[in-house]
């Protein structure tokens, strides 16, 4: 494959980095070209030949070439995207990677048994609140030694650093440190329930950095009904939310009706450690939709979010709300990277190898993700924001069965259809937007249809 198809956006987001050796930045943009080309072919099928894979294989056993230094120019160009955004969640989670089928890749750890090995990835993905990733904040990578499987019983007498909870503080000093980069921005942390640590809440409070959890504790709280679920349930409801619940397996989509009730809540450290003088009261805002009347059989939608935001208003209540569904946007994201690149599927022989890769593949992910959520939010943006001329080109002519090109190119909604036909998309009213399966599989066909066009314009 012709490392230049499709070379303009790779350029763009990655030409700036400085890998200590011109000849690396540049097989960087490279390779960047290539994988996202093809996502989910293997490094020798996207590369083409086996000039260029060897090349590959080197680049990713350079020493010199470290999992920052090669995301760097990544964050430079996620900031420039930042700028316009009056809000940006920071939404972050945990993800594993499963190489047990490799026995032979050196350098693994242990998963969530001894019998599965790989990595373990805590991603920070910034979103807009309309649901667009903007880019990578913070990229953690870590193997977990096989000694330290059966420690969970003694979690309690050890402090957050010594723990994998320290992810979510890691995440927290990256986003602050972005935050004093852009102040004009409101950086919100988001996470799920995993995140709901006393010293999580602490360090955002220490850091001065906006964020919002959905809560899993009863915690200790200093309302007189001295827990939190206790307390938000004394709460009379200020409105009523009614939602569409998407079709799950065995279960019809319906809808639900819930409860919203909002307040102010002060957190208490947990009862084991309030011996600690170091720990404070953190003060906080909980936000509680709740199915009341849910219908038999049905498990009752419940949320509890808490936030550092004031919330005083049912606007500021439901704005919290639709803020949290965002953090969908990082599941799409692992989906993508695991089954849109296949990145579980790679074979390199260690584990150093794999986290090189894994960081470039992150970027191709989030571009998928990115071209899949930007094609619905601004359907009349021209595609050249995100396809090279020769891409959309090639792209008309086989879809509309015309050697000529358009003399314009068509819009992002357009491009992103006809991308999303050659994966299979059959683009029928009912249909919606395509979605991040049908992009993957579209773009690895566009790559083969892009070099074919430019043999056959070529004298």
């Amino acid at each position: 494959m012709n490392p230049d198809c499709g070379h303009d956006w790779a350029q763009r987001e990655l030409g700036r980095a400085s890998l200590g050796d011109q000849r690396l930045s540049q097989r960087l943009v490279i390779l960047a070209t290539q994988l996202a080309a093809a996502p989910w072919a293997s490094i020798p099928k996207a590369c083409g030949n086996w000039g260029q894979s060897k090349a590959a294989y080197r680049f990713f056993d350079n020493d010199q070439v470290s999992e920052h230094r090669l995301l760097e120019p990544h964050y430079t160009s996620t900031k420039e995207r930042l700028r316009d955004h009056p809000v940006v969640l920071a939404v972050q989670d945990t993800t594993q990677l499963d190489f047990s089928s490799h026995p032979y890749t050196t350098g693994l750890g242990i998963l969530n048994d001894p019998e599965h090995r790989g990595l373990f990835y805590h991603p920070t993905l910034l979103v807009a609140p309309e649901k667009t990733p903007l880019g990578l904040a913070h990229h953690l990578v870590w193997e977990r030694p096989k000694e330290d499987f059966g420690k969970r019983h003694a979690r309690r007498s050890r402090p957050i650093a010594a723990k994998e909870s320290q992810k979510w503080l890691a995440s927290l000093e990256a986003t602050a440190q972005l935050q004093a980069e852009l102040p004009q921005v409101r950086l919100v942390s988001v996470a799920d329930r995993e995140a709901d640590v006393f010293d999580f809440f602490v360090k955002a409070q220490e850091l001065g950095l906006h964020l919002l959890v959905r809560a899993v504790r009863n915690r200790r709280v200093l309302q007189p009904e001295k827990y939190l679920w206790d307390y938000l349930e004394t709460v009379p409801p200020s409105d009523h939310l009614t939602l569409e619940v998407p079709r799950r397996p065995g279960k019809a989509p319906r809808r639900a009706t819930l409860a919203v009730r909002f307040g102010p809540v002060s957190l208490l450290p947990p009862k084991y450690r309030r011996a600690d003088p170091t720990l404070p009261t953190v003060s906080l805002w909980a936000v509680y939709a709740k199915e009341e009347d849910p219908p038999p059989g049905e498990t009752a939608i419940s949320w509890l979010l808490l936030t550092t935001i004031p919330v005083t208003t049912v606007a500021e209540a439901l704005e919290k709300l639709q803020w949290y569904t965002c953090r969908w946007q990082i599941e799409l994201f692992f989906k993508v990277l695991k089954s849109g690149c296949r990145l579980e599927q790679l074979q390199l022989e260690t584990a150093a190898r794999l986290r090189r890769c894994l960081a470039l593949y992150a970027i191709v992910a989030w571009r998928i993700l990115y071209l899949t959520m930007e094609s619905r939010r601004a359907p009349h943006l021209s595609c050249q924001a995100l396809l090279a001329p020769e891409e959309w080109q090639a792209l008309c002519c086989f879809i509309r069965r015309t050697p000529k090109p358009p003399a314009e190119p068509p819009t992002l909604k357009e491009a992103t259809k006809m991308i999303a036909q050659l994966g299979g998309f059959l683009g029928r009213a009912a249909d919606g937007f395509p979605g991040p399966a049908t992009l993957w599989q579209g773009m690895q066909r566009l790559a083969d249809i892009v070099v074919a066009w430019r043999l056959g314009r070529s004298p």
